[in-house]
């Protein structure tokens, strides 16, 4: 039978948060210590009714020493991705175990994610918000509470700020088209708010731009698309180094007015 390997690691960055996820905590004992974690019974997927997806070695090479990995509902380790995590620190977390569709969920570390709508995002964030928890991660919803009619940026305003104080690792906005929700959310130093409307663009902004804050219009897109774009955001570690460098240069651009404002004053 032909396994299928889990090999998607998320960027590490942000470690040691305290923040715990839920689910089945499996921390692994020192390496120098005198006993090393007993491998689980072997049949113990079978019983639990568990699928074939494996985490490996691979799944943990990028994975710093000491840190933690998410392993995705279904999903086992191999006996030689145990014995890596317990020689390197490595704290496994098992994830949920529900998923959308037939989805797989997404392997790493649980991201702190802040998420925020207006009433014409209302109904796609209660969406979003449960599937987010679902892929392991933490979702904290600042608002809106209903589809009464408020004001977009103040809620992109609220998941800017969480994320550029280090509340969260990323943020999710959501209005009707998601145009102003980024434009409200990058007036904040140190956000990359980016509108994504595929995979694609998710994966691009992740990668290429080092979007920290996604925005989503919650009227312009099917539900399952949306859904999409949200895993490949989260699932996107940051990229190359070429891409940093670039990154850093629209970074200077914001410091640069952001110092002409300082002068006037």
């Amino acid at each position: 039978m032909v396994h299928r390997v889990v090999g998607e690691v998320v960027s590490q960055r942000g470690m040691g948060t305290g923040e715990r996820v839920g689910g089945v905590h499996v921390s692994l004992g020192p390496c120098d210590g005198p006993v090393r974690p007993a491998d689980p019974d072997p049949n113990e997927g079978r019983k639990k009714g568990r699928g074939r997806e494996l985490v490996t070695l691979r799944c943990l090479e990028r994975v710093p020493d000491g840190g933690r990995f998410v392993i995705p509902g279904g999903a086992s380790p191999t006996p030689a991705a145990r014995e890596e995590a317990w020689r390197r620190k490595i704290e496994l977390i098992e994830g949920h175990t529900a998923a959308v569709g037939q989805r797989a969920l997404t392997p790493g570390r649980a991201l702190r994610v802040a998420i925020a709508s207006d009433h014409g995002g209302f109904a796609t964030k209660v969406h979003v918000l449960k599937y987010v928890e679902e892929l392991g991660h933490i979702a904290f919803d600042l608002g809106c509470k209903d589809e009464s009619a408020v004001d977009y940026p103040d809620f992109a305003h609220a998941v800017a700020e969480a994320v550029t104080h280090g509340r969260s690792d990323l943020g999710i906005v959501i209005d009707g088209a998601g145009i102003g929700s980024a434009m409200a959310a990058n007036k904040v130093p140190g956000v990359r708010a980016a509108m994504c409307y595929d995979e694609q663009t998710a994966r691009n902004a992740r990668e290429h731009n080092y979007a920290n804050v996604l925005s989503l219009g919650g009227r312009m897109l099917e539900e399952q698309t949306i859904l999409d774009v949200v895993r490949a955001f989260l699932g996107t570690p940051e990229g190359a180094e070429r891409h940093g460098r670039r990154v850093d240069k629209i970074t200077g651009i914001e410091r640069r007015y952001a110092n002409k404002g300082q002068e006037k004053k």
